[in-house]
Formats: structure tokens, C-alpha cells, sequence
């Protein structure tokens, strides 16, 4: 069997072509067959037609549409499943930092939507996609037929990061437009107010939505790891300062872990997974540890 793992490291990932071939490399190296679907269809739609291939049941075959065409057509249905998947993607202008050895949270969060796309369709999960910055860009409602893979990963393909952010309004946003309980996947770097931010995850508990957050950060804005001397520009304001980092390291670092440890606790105390992503860690190793996690207390 080939060694998947090869591919996957940040700075491999970011040398490939497609976010296709990065989701199926995840999925089909790391996670098919670990984390199966605890949710069973009760009921059918018509979602599609598509052409007849060797090997399908003749009984999905659509004789009217012969009639009509003189080719052969089966329908496929969607699956009204107990899951409808929702993946909320940070695209404001933080989200494009990238420190020299690592690639840009953003291209790594784009990576990690695509893969679960990939496998929560692949289980027969329906899926959705949210893209946003100081608004809701962009908003994909979920299905579970093949053909939306390709909707979504054409998506994210031509995704580009913006400017400012307003993460809890629209949090609170989506809260309110995703009438349907679900599963609310969050793909973000959560840089703004952590209090407001809790405050709008907490909208999709009170929902009765189940909630995962996936936070990614760079290693340098954990470690403040910079040189003697070094630039810095807001990647949101365009603003400059040039400082000698090892002066405020110590201050930042504590600064950084004062966050993430509200971050842990506040989604503890309502029942969300909250996860930490590091850009210089393989991502698909990192989300197989979660799932088998996931899996174990499930």
C-alpha cells in the first residue's frame, strides 16, 4: 500500500495542483473506513439523473426519459439523513498568514474542508459549505449526492481571502439561517474577541446544533519565534511596525495561551469540540487523531 503520508506534509501540500487531489490523499491515506456514518437514512428524494453504466440496477432506470432521449438514464436520490453537515470557512484577511517555513492557514483550512467533504459524502452524509469574512460570502446548502463534491471543491478552489472580520455577527448570522439541526463544522483562526465569539457559538447550541471548531494558527503566532528585528503588517488594516520581537515574546506567548485556554474551557462548558490546527503539523494526521478520538468517546 502506498505511504500516503509522504504527500501530506505542509510544505508537499502546498506544491499541489489540486484540492481534489489533496482531499482524496487525506481521506483515502488516512481516515476511509475509521469514522463510518452513525446516522441512517429514513427516506429517499429524487436528486438527479445521470448516464446508465454497466452494473447499475435496472430498476433505477428512467424509461421515460428513453422515451424522450433514446439513451439510458438511472436516477439517483438523495438520502434525507439524520445529518446535514455544515462547514463554516474563515476567509478574512488573517487567514493568509503564512510565517516562511509553513503554508498559509487558509490554503491548510481549505485542505482540511475539503477532506471532510470529501469523507462525509463519501459515508453518504449530506454537506454544506459557508464561506465568510465580515458577511456571509457564500453559502452552499447540503446535499449527499456525488455531484456535490465537485460544487464544493470548485468552491474552495477559487476561494480568496479578503479583509477585515466580524466572526460572531456572522455566527450569528448562520445561526439563524440554518433552520435544520445539525452538525456545524468551524474552520477558522478565531482571532477576535474570544467572549463574543463564545457568545455566537453558543447561538448554535442553543440551536441544538452539535458543534466541532477547528482553530488554525501558524507556529509563529503560538511562538513568536521571529528574528532580532522584523516587520509586521496587518494582514487586515495594512498597518506597519517594525519592533525586535524577543522584547514582547514572553508577553505574547502568554497572551496566546490565555486565548486558546478560554477557547478550550468556554467550549467545554457547552459541549463543542473545540481542536487545535497548527499549519506546520501534517493535517491529515491531525484530523485522523481527532476522528479516532471522536470515534472512542462516541
Amino acid at each position: 500500500m502506498p505511504d500516503y503520508r509522504r504527500y501530506l506534509k505542509p510544505e508537499v501540500v502546498s506544491q499541489l495542483a489540486s484540492i481534489d487531489l489533496v482531499a482524496r490523499l487525506v481521506v483515502e491515506g488516512f481516515i476511509t473506513g475509521l469514522h463510518k456514518s452513525p446516522y441512517h437514512g429514513f427516506s429517499v428524494e429524487f436528486a438527479e439523473h445521470r448516464q446508465y453504466m454497466p452494473g447499475d440496477p435496472i430498476k433505477d432506470i428512467d424509461w421515460k426519459a428513453y422515451g424522450k432521449s433514446d439513451r439510458l438514464y438511472v436516477k439517483e436520490y438523495e438520502e434525507e439523513t439524520n445529518l446535514k453537515a455544515y462547514i463554516l470557512l474563515d476567509c478574512s484577511g488573517s487567514m493568509g498568514f503564512s510565517s516562511e517555513a509553513s503554508i498559509s492557514k487558509f490554503d491548510y483550512a481549505s485542505y482540511l474542508a475539503a477532506a471532510l467533504t470529501y469523507l462525509m459524502l463519501g459515508q453518504k452524509d449530506a454537506v454544506g459549505l459557508a464561506t465568510f469574512d465580515t458577511q456571509i460570502r457564500r453559502y452552499i446548502p447540503p446535499k449527499s449526492v456525488r455531484s456535490h463534491l465537485s460544487v464544493i471543491l470548485k468552491e474552495l478552489e477559487a476561494l480568496k481571502v479578503s479583509d477585515q472580520t466580524r466572526i460572531a455577527v456572522t455566527f450569528h448570522e448562520l445561526a439563524e439561517r440554518i433552520a435544520r439541526r445539525g452538525l456545524i463544522i468551524i474552520i477558522s483562526d478565531l482571532l477576535d474577541d474570544p467572549s463574543e465569539i463564545l457568545m455566537g457559538l453558543k447561538h448554535f447550541r442553543h440551536k441544538k446544533h452539535e458543534v466541532i471548531v477547528f482553530q488554525v494558527l501558524d507556529p509563529r503566532e503560538r511562538d513568536f519565534a521571529f528574528g532580532q528585528e522584523a516587520k509586521f503588517v496587518d494582514l487586515e488594516t495594512q498597518e506597519e511596525i517594525i519592533t525586535q520581537p524577543w522584547h514582547i515574546q514572553q508577553a505574547y506567548r502568554a497572551m496566546m495561551a490565555e486565548m486558546t485556554d478560554t477557547y478550550h474551557r468556554g467550549c467545554r462548558e457547552s459541549q463543542i469540540d473545540y481542536v487545535a490546527m497548527d499549519t506546520s503539523q501534517d493535517f491529515g494526521t491531525a484530523l485522523l487523531q481527532y476522528l479516532a478520538k471522536r470515534k472512542r468517546l462516541g
